[in-house]
């Protein structure tokens, strides 16, 4: 049950509307889940604005931004998004890289599929599954570097049949945790998480095989003090920190 929770916090999108009040709203990429909710609470004790925190894919938290979305932080899985916002005078700068993201083979661990990063062991696991889980690529950035690997690596004519499609990568790596997927590929940071460590097991793959994941942020216009300040605290050392422990790099 703890992990079905977990699961669908993790699939949540939104579709906000005007009625949300006062209530500052910020739009968080699924695979921040766990380093977010950590960087939240630090934020809290210092500051205790009234945040509603939501999860879910960066493709459509753009297209909401773009649609009137009432956010006032977007804090992205990639570049693209926020930037596309940033062109199309949402935003009020181009906002700032917060951190880098890497991806994970991850499995159920009553599989029986054993991961490595043999290139004989993935074709292995790769024909062993039936279902093999990722995110939408034109919606998730890891979705998208997911694809990038099976292809670099020479295993997409073997996957490609197999893939089934998650919204957001928390969605994929519920497919994987839940047993409906044999194999996924998901964020480094999601497979850390002990919710998830429990049900699965997870190799980091060679990140010299995807364009790396920059995650960036930016502030949309108009926004108030609560989402400027978390802004800001992003930036911060402890943050910096939580992001390093949740398996991201960041820029010094």
């Amino acid at each position: 049950m703890k992990l079905l929770k977990y699961c669908l916090g993790m699939m949540l999108t939104v579709q906000v509307s005007i009625s949300c009040g006062q209530t500052t709203s910020i739009a968080v990429a699924a695979n921040m889940k766990d380093a977010f909710a950590e960087i939240y609470t630090e934020f809290r004790v210092t500051k205790k604005s009234d945040l509603r925190v939501i999860y879910g894919s960066s493709g459509n938290f753009a297209a909401q931004i773009l649609n009137g979305a009432p956010f006032s932080l977007f804090i992205s899985a990639d570049e693209y998004f926020p930037l596309e916002l940033y062109k199309s005078g949402k935003t009020i700068d181009e906002g700032k890289v917060y951190a880098f993201g890497k991806i994970a083979l991850i499995t159920k661990s009553s599989s029986g599929i054993q991961l490595s990063n043999s290139k004989v062991d993935l074709e292995g696991a790769i024909k062993k599954a039936n279902k093999i889980a990722i995110a939408k690529p034109d919606l998730a950035p890891y979705g998208k570097a997911a694809i990038e690997y099976m292809k670099a690596e020479g295993l997409w004519t073997l996957a490609k049949d197999k893939l089934v499609y998650g919204d957001n990568i928390g969605a994929a790596t519920m497919f994987v945790a839940s047993g409906a997927a044999d194999l996924g590929f998901t964020a480094i940071s999601l497979a850390k998480s002990p919710q998830i460590a429990k049900e699965t097991s997870f190799i980091p793959l060679d990140d010299r095989l995807y364009a790396p994941i920059k995650q960036r942020m930016v502030l949309i216009k108009g926004a108030p003090q609560g989402a400027i300040a978390l802004y800001q605290f992003m930036q911060s050392e402890k943050a910096r920190g939580i992001l390093i422990k949740h398996g991201y790099e960041v820029l010094r």
